[in-house]
């Protein structure tokens, strides 16, 4: 399949629609708190995508999906839909996942927030999700296999002692919501693609305290561990720059520059 190559017209949209989705998960914060339900947090980022930034909510509808973001809660790995009879609990590990649509472009984001008082070991699972995702921006520059992303993933994951899963990738990204090329969290040594400035893909692994393996629910969208362990989630949309990249979602109050410097 053929590698999307961005021009700087897309690259200038997709910063505007990335903006968006950092925005997102900005302002949601203050509003996960102990028993708010998670349609109503749902309900809360809807009408701001669409109201106040004039954007689309990616997920509403795409392949029925019935909401505007996924909420992924606790043993929940990803795809949580939000219901208005689910509600948060102190001690919660929440997942929040974003994408929008502006001005036809794409982006896509999610991360880790906490509900109260949470318990040190789970705190723990969602930083060292959060630095796998973080370790793996620094090997990002044209002409590095991509599979190198997955290998620096796995190998500080399970240096931790928690596993990644390997059924989910992230995705190339554009005036598509899925594009070519996969980004898998694991070691492949087929999937050796180059990058290639101009490039756009997510990075997004998910962790589970305990073993890797998960089950799809009868809703046929929520994902979760086998085993009941707890799971976390990262997600960034990124641009292969000439020398290294950019996080087209970086969030106010990371603590990684946009800009990565990689040559």
């Amino acid at each position: 399949m053929k590698k999307k190559i961005k021009n700087e017209f897309d690259i200038k949209q997709m910063r505007i629609s990335g903006k968006i989705t950092a925005n997102v998960l900005e302002m949601i914060k203050p509003y996960i708190i102990p028993d708010i339900s998670t349609e109503d947090i749902n309900q809360i980022c809807h009408n701001y995508i669409t109201l106040k930034k004039k954007a689309i909510p990616a997920c509403l509808g795409y392949n029925n999906f019935p909401k505007s973001i996924c909420i992924s809660i606790n043993d929940v790995v990803c795809h949580g839909i939000p219901n208005r009879k689910l509600f948060l609990k102190n001690g919660d590990i929440v997942n929040i996942d974003v994408s929008v649509i502006k001005n036809d472009y794409y982006t896509d984001a999610s991360k880790m927030f906490f509900v109260g008082k949470v318990d040190k070991k789970n705190k723990i699972l969602c930083k060292k999700t959060r630095k796998s995702l973080y370790l793996s921006l620094k090997c990002i520059k044209p002409n590095n296999k991509i599979n190198n992303i997955g290998k620096i993933i796995q190998k500080y994951i399970e240096k931790n002692k928690f596993s990644v899963v390997k059924e989910y990738c992230g995705h190339g990204i554009g005036k598509k919501f899925h594009e070519f090329p996969h980004i898998l969290h694991f070691y492949n040594k087929k999937n050796n693609i180059k990058m290639k400035k101009g490039m756009t893909f997510t990075i997004e692994p998910m962790v589970n305290t305990k073993s890797s393996y998960v089950k799809c629910m009868n809703d046929g969208w929520t994902i979760k561990t086998q085993d009941g362990g707890f799971s976390a989630q990262y997600e960034h949309t990124i641009l292969v720059t000439k020398n290294g990249c950019e996080i087209i979602t970086h969030q106010k109050k990371e603590k990684i520059p946009k800009i990565f410097i990689n040559i």
